[in-house]
């Protein structure tokens, strides 16, 4: 479980709120024999954490979130624009040894295939593998012959939420999305603008754990 680490004050400041919401900083600070300007950064902080919640001429108010509950709204409100990477894009008229190549240059699980610039399929190490098995002539065949088509991938937009993305990459057990926005709805032509990848969603939690 995350704990956000609190002081011996600050805990006493939650029960007392808690008791006797809604308590104005001054009943408190009275509560504690300490002064309204003493405890200033403590409400602060509980406040900025959503710990608490204050109202003008009402009071401080205890909200329940906690631990887990806060990263969790935290979570929630990061947004695929908020954390998405460079894409790794290639023209689908590249053959497929010179698209294993830039993969392993790049150390990358997929590649975003574009035609005209436009999103038109994804490549993974899995169809590469499979391609090569099957005995492919992979310096002559284009990846446009082995790749997944549009519209069966997966995609996010800026917008979406960091969560929905990540729920993605679990239910379609996948290692990356391509982050997309619209050129032509009536068509569904897509451009790419930034990748989601599983390693973006750890750092994210490290940061989190770091910052906490």
């Amino acid at each position: 479980m995350i704990d956000i680490q609190l002081s011996e004050r600050q805990e006493r400041i939650i029960d007392i709120v808690k008791k006797n919401q809604p308590i104005t900083g001054e009943a408190i600070a009275s509560e504690l024999n300490l002064t309204r300007s003493t405890i200033r950064p403590d409400l602060s902080i509980l406040t900025m954490s959503g710990i608490l919640d204050a109202r003008p001429r009402v009071g401080y108010f205890f909200t329940g979130k906690t631990g887990l509950g806060i990263v969790s709204d935290k979570i929630g409100s990061i947004l695929v624009d908020d954390v998405k990477s460079v894409p790794v894009v290639l023209d689908e008229s590249i053959s497929i040894y010179d698209a294993i190549v830039f993969m392993f240059l790049e150390n990358v699980g997929s590649i975003y295939i574009t035609d005209n610039g436009i999103l038109s399929g994804v490549i993974s190490r899995k169809d590469i593998i499979r391609t090569a098995m099957g005995g492919t002539d992979l310096h002559k065949v284009p990846v446009g012959v082995i790749m997944t088509r549009m519209p069966n991938i997966i995609s996010v937009k800026p917008k979406d939420s960091l969560l929905s993305a990540a729920k993605k990459l679990i239910e379609h057990e996948i290692d990356s999305l391509p982050v997309v926005e619209e050129v032509d709805e009536s068509n569904k032509e897509y451009k790419v603008i930034g990748r989601i990848t599983k390693t973006n969603i750890t750092r994210l939690f490290v940061e989190l754990g770091d910052n906490n």
